[in-house]
């Protein structure tokens, strides 16, 4: 759960900005960064950097690492909801095979809709988490389906067209069934209210008192309980199917590995070499503990340019938190911009010492701290089309405690997004006045890629479990403790003066950017991402509002912020930045308290009180405020093509990179090449 996304800001129009070199050369500004856009997002193209820089044996490591992560696809799609893949194809089929008028409304939005199921990788968006209203009716889409070459659809043994129909429709059309990918609701049954897949036939108090069962109070190293597995019941018996080779999505997980393999002989160093090979393991057997020596052997490996991550990673899209989505992101060091994460966490010991934390709750020693800035050369799984700006991973405690951890921010990302929202007008709508507006232009670049670095390189790896926490204490609440603790590790030291005795930061003014922006989206601006009438759902959602209502409310008698009528409309308005860092430094506290204790009471209070509910007031205000800016608040990618170049015996004699490929012709090709699962997967 360590993953730095993309919220609405400032000069991006997304609100935290993260690391990696500003590119100005002009070829970057003849890049084409935008694509299309469509409902609520945009998609966007990146550029990698330095990729023809690469030796042959990096490019070709690269290739075979891409394949790998685009060979996952299928699975994630299947995780996220049942009928996924059924709805998918189907959509796919007629949006490939009707024959009829496709300038009719009917056909345009379900044009619109398939492609926010391609975004979405499923049919519940990718971060609120309702279900998405379809603009087409139940008639026309039965006609069209009746209409396209049956051998184009997804029909189970012997079934008809009109029983594909009848089974799925509902799952498409009715608002009752499956509403909500990931349900978050206080009070309900998260597991039975949830349409992911992690779970079939069992409760989420059957699914806790499973686990519960497994775990050993006194075992040091735990392995991560039901990361790689969907919990059933059969015959009235509560057990694991396990996603493995073999297994369940063995057909997708099989090509996975056979790329790894081929990357395992390319590899850069022994230590990349033994790193690919226990993750083959661990595809291959379901193995947790193999999994944990994976994750011990990656973080060792320090010595490679080229890195990747593959695999069942981050656990938001499970209602528990334990269960983790698939995901893959191939890249390589940027060395210029490294050059200030490795500042930053060759400080860590320093941060962690004077962190306003209670000493019992901090590390006596910061062990393997490494940080870097990356160029992502491929984006699969749950970071694609959307992806994190920011990655700190492995999630094990015990492992982050005694080997250490990697942090990365995603250079050429970011500058990707810089790059699309120029001039967009959001802070001339949003930010209360001149003052702030030259802050933001001065600072809010350098002090967004801060923000990212410490969230990432030090905020969650800081501060320990007491002996006998179980790292699952807080439950449902787990995430959004977590960012909202990594996050406000970040807002705390970005306004230290040892940022500027480092050289990190110009003067002891810049980190007002930082402040300024945060409070503006977690109080107002990221509520552009939430639909009329409904909660704040999502983890780091969550965790902004948290952060900023509570310094809110508790800075009221002071005015430290308030929040300001002018012209009709409301605006953010911060008095006294020393007084808002003290503030932050007191939450830090007390968060770092109920993570290290597992406090799961003080947890559910603390993001129940500030975090979910929503002014329908103020919400109204910011929508109407930012349609009239014809912005897409979520922004996402199409990733480039590689292509091998060999010689007359079939070796790589090079690796090729373009950036031509559209949207639709992108995901349709994907379906095409990288659909290894059945459309139901049981």
């Amino acid at each position: 759960m360590k993953k730095q996304l993309i919220s609405m800001v400032a000069a991006l129009s997304l609100l935290t900005a993260c690391g990696g070199t500003r590119k100005t050369t002009a070829e970057a500004e003849k890049f084409d960064y935008t694509v299309e856009q469509f409902a609520d997002l945009q998609i966007l193209r990146y550029r990698v950097p330095g990729f023809e820089d690469l030796s042959l044996k990096q490019k070709e490591l690269v290739y075979y690492l891409t394949e790998a992560a685009l060979q996952g696809r299928d699975v994630l799609f299947d995780q996220n909801g049942k009928y996924n893949l059924t709805i998918r194809r189907m959509l796919e089929a007629v949006y490939t095979g009707y024959k009829g008028d496709r300038s009719t409304p009917d056909f345009k939005a379900m044009e619109v809709y398939l492609k926010r199921v391609w975004f979405s990788n499923g049919i519940h968006h990718h971060y609120g988490c309702e279900k998405f209203t379809p603009g087409f009716t139940p008639d026309f889409f039965r006609k069209a389906v009746q209409s396209v070459d049956a051998s184009a659809l997804p029909l189970a043994g012997g079934q008809t067209v009109g029983q594909l129909c009848e089974e799925v429709f509902p799952v498409m059309f009715d608002p009752g069934v499956m509403p909500k990918r990931v349900n978050q609701a206080a009070g309900e049954d998260l597991v039975l209210t949830s349409a992911c897949n992690y779970y079939e036939g069992v409760t989420q108090k059957e699914a806790e008192d499973f686990y519960n069962a497994l775990k050993d109070p006194k075992d040091e190293t735990p392995v991560s309980y039901g990361l790689n597995s969907r919990l059933v019941k059969v015959d009235g018996k509560v057990r694991e199917k396990v996603w493995k080779a073999g297994g369940l999505y063995g057909p997708a997980i099989e090509k996975i590995v056979y790329w790894l393999k081929k990357a395992e002989g390319v590899a850069e160093t022994p230590g990349q070499k033994a790193v690919i090979a226990k993750l083959v393991e661990f595809y291959e057997t379901g193995d947790l503990k193999a999994f944990d020596e994976y994750a011990i052997l990656w973080v060792k490996d320090l010595d490679s340019r080229v890195d990747f991550v593959n695999g069942f990673t981050e656990s938001y899209g499970d209602p528990l938190g334990m269960k983790a989505s698939w995901e893959s992101l191939v890249n390589f060091k940027d060395l210029e911009a490294t050059r200030r994460t490795e500042l930053i966490s060759g400080n860590a010991q320093w941060f962690e010492d004077h962190s306003p934390v209670e000493k019992q709750f901090k590390k006596e020693e910061v062990k393997g701290v490494s940080a870097k800035v990356i160029t992502a050369a491929i984006l699969a799984g749950d970071l694609y089309p959307a992806t994190a700006i920011g990655i700190n991973l492995p999630n094990a405690n015990w492992i982050r405690s005694q080997h250490g951890s990697k942090s990365v921010t995603i250079g050429n990302i970011t500058d990707a997004y810089n790059k699309a929202a120029h001039g967009n007008g959001f802070n001339e709508e949003f930010v209360y006045s001149d003052t702030e507006l030259q802050l933001i232009d001065k600072y809010a670049d350098l002090t967004g890629d801060l923000h990212t670095d410490l969230h990432e390189c030090l905020g969650h790896g800081s501060g320990k479990l007491l002996p006998g926490v179980d790292p699952d204490a807080l439950k449902a609440y787990g995430s959004t403790i977590e960012e909202a603790r990594a996050d406000l590790f970040g807002l705390y030291y970005v306004a230290d003066p040892k940022l500027v005795e480092l050289g990190l930061t110009p003067d002891a003014d810049a980190f007002k950017a930082e402040y300024y922006t945060y409070l503006m989206n977690g109080l107002m601006t990221q509520l552009v991402r939430i639909e009329p009438g409904n909660h704040v759902e999502e983890a780091h959602m969550r965790n902004r509002q948290l952060i900023a209502r509570w310094v809110f409310e508790k800075g009221a008698a002071d005015k430290v912020v308030e929040m300001v009528k002018k012209d009709g409309k409301t605006y953010v308005v911060v008095n006294d930045y020393g007084k808002l860092r003290q503030l932050f430094g007191e939450l830090l506290a007390e968060i770092q308290r109920i993570k290290s204790t597992g406090d799961f009471e003080a947890a559910r209070d603390l993001v129940e009180t500030y975090a979910v509910k929503v002014d329908p007031v103020l919400h109204a205000e910011v929508l109407e405020r930012y349609k009239k800016l014809n912005l897409a608040p979520y922004k996402g990618f199409v990733n480039p093509k590689y292509e091998a170049v060999t010689d007359a015996d079939g070796k790589i004699t090079d690796v090729k990179v373009t950036y031509d490929e559209g949207y639709a012709e992108q995901m349709l090709r994907y379906s095409k090449d990288y659909s290894n699962l059945p459309s139901m997967n049981n």
